[in-house]
């Protein structure tokens, strides 16, 4: 057989691999094998075949098909089941068949933010937990980074079970918080590891969330005019590269001739997780039709230097999520970010990261929104690592908002106390606060260890102003359920900030509960 002759029937077998090849039935990853699927909710099961093809998905007792459109897309929806934990396989059956095994139903969660959310079981200093781990309805599916330019359908990851082998992996807040919930529950839970150290919140919004606050809707035009730059630049470098590829070729024709450098192409800015939609496009977009529970989020450092304007971007990611996901208001739970840096010891505080804790706490005003406050939890020995060790007791008091909110668990305490009024009393102002539990507590907080009252101990990091603006450290006291404060050196009180800092070391009022206030300013100035 001549050279010519193989190489004629390996490019003809290659042809009629590939065609094979696009005539299957194709999943996206997040459907393989140890998925956990959202109970009580018709679940979009999804794909690729070749266009007007059959396909049938079985499982739990149902067959429903579809067939795919011109694109070779195809869509079918499961009736709503209730929790299982008893694992079965689902199969997909077109010109080929699929089987995926070890599928639970339960809830699903979604874990998103940045490194703080990322941050896995293996850098907790608690080798004991993921030692103990056997938790076989407990998975998760780390999804890869991936900044795209246009919303895309599929981002690769893999489902693990939450073994003593695979626990070393899990994003820790997300354990911690699935752990809670089910021994609590028992309810299988899935988590969609989906998240990015260092981003900031606008990649993570689709273009529907900006339109939806006034204050950004100009976004969507910038991420356009970004596009339309980009695509100029590109048409102009094209033409230089043709220019080259030809004058490459003349060089290459005379041995002496000297080859011209190849022009340099543009970088698409929209491949950069820096710019607004595209960790959605990329890292969101090929889930949202992946059936949810709801999802909780640590991210806001990247945003620290802002203040309200972190509560409209808030807003555009929440109700962005909510309407591509096509589920209604589900629960989003964040955390408030921890305390970072070296304390400040002034008064009026207001440095760092401050007002985006203020700007977290107005995100409460978002329906289906709970509030995990971390001001408590930075390691005492590192303040200046960003990276708190202690992700327990961060994921332990967002099961707390799911418990109460999600879990039908009645009268339990699932937050700190927030300030929700003050009154001017001569010289004196008294703060009463939602969410007081059984009461109020000077709290002592010592790593993962239980919160104590420290009897007898003042509250710390408030301050008092008067309308001169000059602000003082306050004295304290717990008065039933309020908390009364003053200073000398203000007799006519008219303006309180609590643990208004970057790091004010020290705050430590609590609810017996042993769940700490947030932060909080009465003034505006």
């Amino acid at each position: 057989m001549t050279a010519t002759r193989f190489r004629t029937i390996a490019v003809t077998m290659t042809l009629c691999l590939v065609s094979l090849a696009q005539a299957d039935v194709r999943l996206p990853r997040i459907f393989s094998d140890h998925m956990v699927l959202q109970r009580d909710l018709a679940v979009n099961v999804w794909g690729w075949a070749e266009p007007g093809e059959k396909v049938t998905v079985l499982f739990d007792g149902q067959a429903v098909s579809a067939t795919a459109d011109a694109k070779g897309e195809w869509r079918v929806k499961l009736e709503a089941m209730k929790a299982n934990a008893t694992p079965r396989d689902v199969t997909v059956k077109g010109k080929n068949s699929i089987t995926i095994t070890n599928v639970l139903v339960g809830d699903v969660w979604v874990c998103s933010g940045q490194s703080n959310m990322e941050f896995d079981m293996n850098g907790c200093n608690a080798p004991e937990d993921s030692a103990a781990a056997n938790y076989p309805t407990l998975r998760q599916i780390k999804l890869d980074h991936r900044a795209m330019g246009q919303p895309d359908s599929e981002v690769a990851g893999e489902w693990a079970v939450c073994t003593s082998k695979d626990a070393p992996g899990f994003t820790a807040v997300g354990f911690y918080f699935a752990r809670r919930i089910q021994k609590e529950t028992g309810v299988p839970i899935g988590l969609l590891n989906d998240n990015w150290g260092g981003t900031r919140i606008e990649p993570w919004t689709p273009l529907c969330g900006f339109e939806m606050v006034p204050s950004l809707a100009n976004m969507p035009n910038e991420v356009k005019q970004q596009t339309q730059e980009y695509r100029a630049a590109l048409g102009k470098q094209l033409d230089a590269l043709s220019k080259w590829v030809s004058d490459a070729k003349t060089a290459l024709a005379s041995p002496d001739a000297t080859i011209p450098p190849q022009p340099s192409l543009p970088n698409d800015p929209l491949t950069d997780a820096g710019v607004p939609t595209t960790l959605f496009n990329g890292m969101i977009s090929p889930v949202m039709h992946y059936g949810i529970k709801g999802a909780i989020w640590y991210q806001g450092e990247s945003n620290g230097g802002e203040g309200d304007e972190y509560y409209d971007k808030m807003t555009a990611l929440i109700g962005g999520w909510r309407t591509v996901w096509n589920q209604g208001d589900f629960p989003f739970y964040f955390v408030q970010l921890a305390n970072f840096q070296r304390p400040n010891d002034k008064p009026e505080g207001g440095d760092g990261w401050a007002k985006v804790r203020m700007a977290q706490t107005k995100s409460l005003t978002i329906p289906k929104t709970g509030m995990a406050v971390a001001i408590d939890l930075a390691d005492a020995d590192n303040p200046d690592d960003i990276h708190p060790k202690n992700k327990f007791d961060v994921g332990e008091r967002l099961a707390l908002w799911a418990l109460a909110k999600d879990y039908g668990k009645a009268g339990l305490v699932y937050s700190g106390p927030l300030y929700k009024d003050m009154k001017i009393e001569g010289g004196k102002i008294r703060l009463t606060f939602e969410c007081i539990g059984s009461g109020l507590i000077a709290g002592k907080k010592e790593g993962r260890t239980p919160v104590i009252e420290d009897a007898g101990a003042q509250l710390k990091r408030f301050a008092i102003a008067g309308e001169d603006k000059k602000w003082q450290w306050a004295d304290t006291a717990i008065e039933g359920q309020t908390v009364v404060v003053s200073s000398p050196q203000v007799p006519k009180p008219v303006a309180v900030r609590y643990a208004f800092s970057m790091n004010p070391e020290g705050c430590n009022l609590y609810n017996k509960e042993g769940l700490p206030a947030s932060p909080f300013r009465t003034d505006n100035w």
